[in-house]
């Protein structure tokens, strides 16, 4: 087993295990990818003050996201087909995240069901994402279940009213569970450890849709229902009556705009995400961290901003927090470690993350996350 030291490492080995369709799923962004490789690059930009003979004890990386304790601002976003990146992957996800005490938001597209990961963590509370379809007596449906499977918090994605197409997944045939094709076929013969996973649990398609929906009962009639039903008509009066349905604490994620920033606040949810999708949705839109400054600046004090996209470090992190967000979201980074070692996996990318987050903040003269601002960085380059 290699030596693990950061996220790059625990990217490089998810590559060697998991079925390239299913890696190319998790890595990559729409079109050109321009988005995508802007959402991370553009972190690098921003330099650090590095601080000397500062009294560096007693550091706490501990605040709150939506009123919720975290042990650091950082929660692991809503993916799909995490399940496909190893067995069981939603589960294992939200143990770690438990363990760690962080939130793990489920994706309305996962392969482990709602009742699935609450089973499996004893009802710890986690997050749920809700993606709007078409069947409102669907969507009123898993959001019952959300409540049933005691969720704390609604995650309502904004920005995938229509699919971004992303060249890789149309190459490889992107389905769930594979499609045996012989291309499939050789790469998964490559990849034995996800296989024998695969081997040991009955969860291969969408938990959350299969069997939930009148006339889907398997992935013939999944992948037929889901082009259909994603709804390109979503407005805020959906959001309105999405939040009244719900109850509880809302989060918007999609948001890149200002305008739209203050109608997020005007429809009364708690907070919002500062988010492209991870570059999957409109290449050539700007990258989160470049955008969350005039979000901040504009609606910061009147509702919490969240924002996600090409975090790969702590210092990223700590970087989103010094520019104003509450809390960060890691996507990419989670599904690498849960790639390369399964829970195991998610355990060591939070423990990379929070350590980086810890000393970057040490170096930087401060010894308590709630008190970071952007006096950290060097003027000009943010």
């Amino acid at each position: 087993m290699p030596v693990i030291t950061n996220i790059e490492d625990l990217r490089v080995l998810a590559k060697k295990r998991v079925p390239r369709m299913f890696y190319d799923y998790a890595d990559s962004g729409s079109w050109t990818e321009s988005t995508y490789r802007a959402n991370e690059s553009d972190f690098q930009k921003i330099k650090l003050r590095q601080r000397v003979a500062v009294n560096m004890e007693n550091r706490s990386t501990a605040t709150t996201m939506i009123g919720q304790p975290v042990a650091m601002p950082v929660a692991i976003a809503p993916t799909g087909l995490t399940g496909m990146q190893h067995a069981d992957g939603e589960i294992l996800g939200a143990r770690a995240a438990k363990k760690f005490g962080i939130p793990f938001t489920l994706s309305t597209m996962s392969i482990c069901s709602l009742e699935d990961v609450a089973a499996g963590t004893d009802r710890h509370p986690f997050w749920f994402q809700l993606y709007v379809m078409k069947d409102r007596a669907f969507i009123e449906s898993l959001i019952d279940r959300a409540k049933a499977a005691n969720c704390s918090a609604l995650v309502l994605t904004l920005d995938l009213q229509i699919l971004g197409q992303r060249h890789k997944d149309l190459k490889n045939g992107l389905s769930a569970p594979p499609k045996p094709t012989l291309a499939t076929i050789l790469n998964l013969m490559t990849k034995p450890r996800w296989g024998l996973g695969m081997l040991g649990t009955k969860r291969h398609g969408f938990g959350n849709i299969v069997g939930h929906v009148k006339g889907v009962e398997n992935m013939g009639s999944l992948s037929e229902w889901t082009a259909k039903q994603f709804d390109p008509a979503l407005n805020w009066g959906d959001v309105e009556w999405i939040k009244k349905r719900w109850g509880g604490k809302l989060i918007l994620k999609g948001i890149q705009d200002v305008e739209d920033a203050k109608l997020a606040v005007n429809s009364g949810a708690d907070a919002l995400v500062v988010s492209n999708h991870g570059g999957r949705q409109l290449d050539g839109a700007m990258s989160s961290i470049s955008c969350l400054p005039e979000i901040v600046a504009a609606v910061g004090k009147q509702i919490e901003v969240h924002m996600d996209g090409g975090i790969r470090s702590g210092q990223d992190a700590l970087k989103a927090i010094a520019l104003g967000a509450k809390g960060t979201y890691i996507g990419r980074a989670f599904l690498y470690g849960l790639g390369a070692m399964g829970e195991e996996g998610v355990t060591k990318a939070l423990e990379i993350i929070h350590k980086e987050l810890d000393l970057t903040m040490a170096f930087c003269g401060r010894t308590d996350i709630k008190a970071v601002d952007s006096s950290i960085f060097v003027p000009g380059t943010y």
